[in-house]
């Protein structure tokens, strides 16, 4: 797998292992910690520490998570996940987002709604939803607002469309900015896309051929380089165009 090992901060690391200079509790820049990497609590020696084997990656500045090959998504705080209904009582939703325990959504946790005034979602609906309190002892809580402006920012119900699974890494690296993939696709097709965190996908266009292509183009660029994935899209775009004509 290609893992990006051009940042200067991919080394792989297994837990316990010390992390490189820059990354300590001595920095004066408050850090932001992904899945992976724990403050240990130890007065004596304070320190950043990773719980599981993996890529130590730098998204962002001064935002860093570890990168593996887990196949069960765990919550975090602030990550956007898609999820489906699988419960309704009165005050909201129980939801499926792949990890250990369902989550619940609040029936007022949308843009606007009030107890008169709300979504009336259906056992089995797409909802794109930000976690907003993931504890392993407590059901993970989820919301549709993006809480920088108070409106939806694209969270809400995620009407008719495709939905697909892929790996845990390729999804993070997928809300990186300027995704390659998804930035060739966009310059050929037009569509509609969101991407959980929890390793699923919704994808929307005006066709089926294009739904397929996008998916495709998608699943196959985790394994390609950067340089490869123009090409591949290309490439994809060309034989789902031969199967419509056939």
């Amino acid at each position: 797998m290609d893992l990006d090992t051009t940042q200067p901060h991919a080394s792989l690391l297994l837990p316990g292992e010390s992390l490189p200079e820059d990354l300590t509790t001595s920095t004066s820049t408050p850090l932001r910690l992904g899945p992976g990497l724990f403050l240990s609590h130890d007065p004596s020696n304070p320190a950043i520490l990773p719980q599981k084997a993996g890529r130590l990656q730098n998204p962002a500045p001064n935002s860093y998570y570890i990168e593996s090959s887990q196949k069960r998504y765990v919550p975090a705080v602030g990550e956007s996940v898609i999820a489906q209904v699988t419960g309704k009582h009165v005050d909201g939703y129980k939801l499926d987002i792949g990890s250990a325990h369902p989550a619940q959504l609040d029936a007022l946790a949308f843009e606007g709604a009030t107890k008169k005034n709300r979504p009336m979602l259906n056992i089995g609906s797409l909802v794109y939803a930000r976690v907003t309190l993931a504890n392993k002892d407590m059901e993970p809580e989820l919301e549709c607002i993006d809480p920088t402006t108070g409106k939806s920012g694209g969270f809400g119900e995620l009407v008719s469309g495709y939905i697909f699974s892929v790996s845990l890494p390729l999804c993070r690296r997928l809300l990186l900015p300027n995704p390659p993939v998804l930035l060739a696709l966009a310059g050929q097709v037009a569509f509609e896309i969101a991407v959980g965190v929890n390793g699923r996908i919704w994808v929307k266009s005006g066709d089926v051929g294009t739904t397929i292509a996008v998916v495709e183009a998608v699943r196959r660029s985790e394994f390609l380089r950067e340089s490869e994935v123009g090409r591949m899209v290309k490439e994809v775009l060309a034989q789902v165009g031969e199967r419509a004509q056939e």
